[in-house]
C-alpha cells in the first residue's frame, strides 16, 4: 500500500482548489450567472488561467489543434506513457462552478503532490482541460475529447450555433487551424489509461454518507420520439366505453414505464420528459400524445431488453384501447465500462482514504466516454450537496475534495507500470 499524502497537503490543496474554481467561474460570458461555451473569448481565457496553474505545478503546457489546454509532468524516463487525467472546462448555460473544472484542478494538484515530494512514477503524467463536453454552442457533444481521440467527423466544421457561426468559422476567429483539427489525435501508444475525478451529479453518495464512490459503467442511453394515435371526439357526447383517447392510453402507459423500470432495477432508468395533446382543447377527446421516452443503464444488453418490453407494453395499451402507437429512435449511446484494472485500483485508493469505496454507475456523460474509444479509463465521483448539478446551486465541500485528491493521487500511484515511487532530487529536470 502506497502512502496517502498527508492530511494538512490534502487541506491546503482543497482550499485552493476551491478559490481555483471560483475564479474560473468568473470567467463567464454572462454577468452573475457561469456560461462558458467552446471557441469564445472566455474559452481561451480559462485556458490561459489553467496554463498557469499547470506550469506553477511544474508542467509543459500546449494548447492542441481543437483548443484543448494540455500539460505534461515527465515520468522517471522521458518519453514514457502517460498516464491522462482531466475533464472538461466548458460549461452548460447558468452553470455550477464544479462541473468539469474540478477534475481539472484536483489533477493539477495531484503533479503538484508529486512533485512537491520529489516522486517521479514510471508513467508521465498529462492533464487535459478538454475544450467542449457539453456541445452548449453548437449542439455535438465531445468535441475536446474527440479531438484527443481522432473521432471528429468531417461534418463537424459545418455544424453552426444559434447565430449561424459555424465551427470552421468560429476556429479561424479564435486562430485555430480547421485544416489541422486531426493533429490533435495523440499516438495510441502515448497514453498507458485516463482517470477522470468528476463531481458525482446524483444523490446516492450523499445517501450513503460517503465522499466518494468508484465509477463502474457510464450509462448507455436510447431516446425516442412516441406517438399514440387515437380519434378527437366530443367531450360530451362520446360514452366513456366508446373512447379511443390517446392521452389514457399514453398516461397508462407512463405509469408502467415507473413500475417496471423500478422492479428492473440494476441501475436502469427511464423518464418520460416531454409529452404533447392534440387537439389540446377542454372539451375535446385527445386524439394524439406525443412524448418521449429516455432510458439509461450501464450494461447494453439488459438496456436492450428494458427498451423493448416497454415498447411491447406500449403497442399492448394501444391495442387494448383500439388505438395506434409508433415509436422512432432519435438518439443512442452504448454504454462505456470502466477497466476493471483502473476500477481496482481507484477501489483500493478510495477505500484507504474513506474505508470503503461504493460502486456507482454515472448516468451522466463524460469525456471518459470519447477517450474509452482509445484507451481504458476509470472515474472517481466526489459527492455533490443533494446530487445537484448543471445549476448555480452545484455545491462540494472543502473535506470531500480534500478526500478525492487524496484518493485521485494514490489511484494515479496505483496506475502507473510500476507501483515503486522514483525519488529525484534534480528538480531542474521538471517540466
Amino acid at each position: 500500500m502506497l502512502n496517502l499524502i498527508p492530511k494538512a497537503m490534502a487541506d491546503s490543496a482543497a482550499q485552493r482548489v476551491m478559490q481555483r474554481c471560483d475564479l474560473l467561474a468568473s470567467i463567464s460570458e454572462t454577468q452573475g450567472a457561469l456560461t462558458r461555451v467552446y471557441l469564445s473569448d472566455e474559452h481561451f481565457q480559462a485556458n490561459r488561467q489553467v496554463q498557469q496553474w499547470m506550469e506553477e505545478a511544474g508542467m509543459s503546457v500546449w494548447q492542441d489543434e481543437v483548443g484543448n489546454i494540455c500539460g505534461r509532468y515527465e515520468a522517471v524516463t522521458d518519453g514514457a506513457p502517460a498516464i491522462l487525467l482531466g475533464s472538461h472546462l466548458d460549461s452548460v448555460r447558468n452553470a455550477g462552478r464544479y462541473d468539469g473544472p474540478l477534475g481539472v484542478l484536483t489533477a493539477i494538484e495531484v503533479v503538484s503532490a508529486l512533485r512537491s515530494q520529489n516522486i517521479r512514477l514510471a508513467n508521465a503524467i498529462e492533464i487535459v482541460g478538454f475544450a467542449d463536453e457539453e456541445g452548449t454552442r453548437f449542439g455535438i457533444t465531445l468535441l475536446g475529447s474527440k479531438g484527443l481521440t481522432g473521432q471528429w467527423p468531417n461534418d463537424w466544421l459545418d455544424k453552426t450555433d444559434d447565430q449561424s457561426v459555424s465551427v470552421r468559422e468560429a476556429m479561424i476567429a479564435q486562430h485555430l487551424d480547421p485544416r489541422k483539427v486531426l493533429q490533435a489525435a495523440r499516438r495510441p501508444e502515448s497514453i498507458a489509461a485516463y482517470l477522470e475525478l468528476h463531481i458525482e451529479q446524483g444523490p446516492c453518495l450523499e445517501t450513503a454518507d460517503l465522499p466518494l464512490g468508484v465509477v463502474t459503467a457510464i450509462n448507455g442511453a436510447h431516446r425516442l420520439h412516441c406517438h399514440f394515435t387515437g380519434l378527437a371526439g366530443h367531450a360530451g357526447t362520446v360514452p366513456m366505453t366508446q373512447r379511443q383517447d390517446a392521452l389514457v392510453a399514453a398516461a397508462e402507459w407512463i405509469m408502467a414505464i415507473e413500475k417496471e423500470t423500478t422492479a428492473v432495477g440494476g441501475g436502469l432508468v427511464a423518464t418520460v420528459g416531454q409529452i404533447s395533446c392534440s387537439p389540446g382543447a377542454v372539451n375535446v377527446i385527445p386524439g394524439e400524445v406525443a412524448l418521449s421516452l429516455d432510458i439509461r443503464g450501464p450494461e447494453d444488453a439488459p438496456l436492450s431488453q428494458l427498451l423493448e418490453h416497454l415498447l411491447s407494453r406500449g403497442q399492448s395499451i394501444a391495442s387494448a384501447r383500439g388505438i395506434s402507437f409508433r415509436a422512432e429512435e432519435f438518439y443512442h449511446i452504448a454504454a462505456t465500462t470502466c477497466d476493471k484494472r483502473l476500477r481496482e485500483a481507484c477501489t483500493q485508493a478510495v477505500t484507504a482514504v474513506q474505508g470503503s469505496a461504493p460502486q456507482l454507475s454515472s448516468g451522466a456523460g463524460h469525456d471518459a466516454i470519447a477517450i474509452a474509444a482509445q484507451w481504458p479509463v476509470a472515474m472517481i465521483f466526489v459527492r455533490c450537496e443533494k446530487g445537484i448539478s448543471h445549476h448555480p446551486a452545484e455545491a462540494v465541500t472543502v473535506q470531500d475534495v480534500a478526500a478525492g485528491i487524496q484518493a485521485f493521487t494514490q489511484a494515479v500511484q496505483l496506475t502507473a507500470t510500476s507501483s515503486r515511487e522514483y525519488e529525484t532530487d534534480d528538480l531542474s529536470q521538471a517540466v
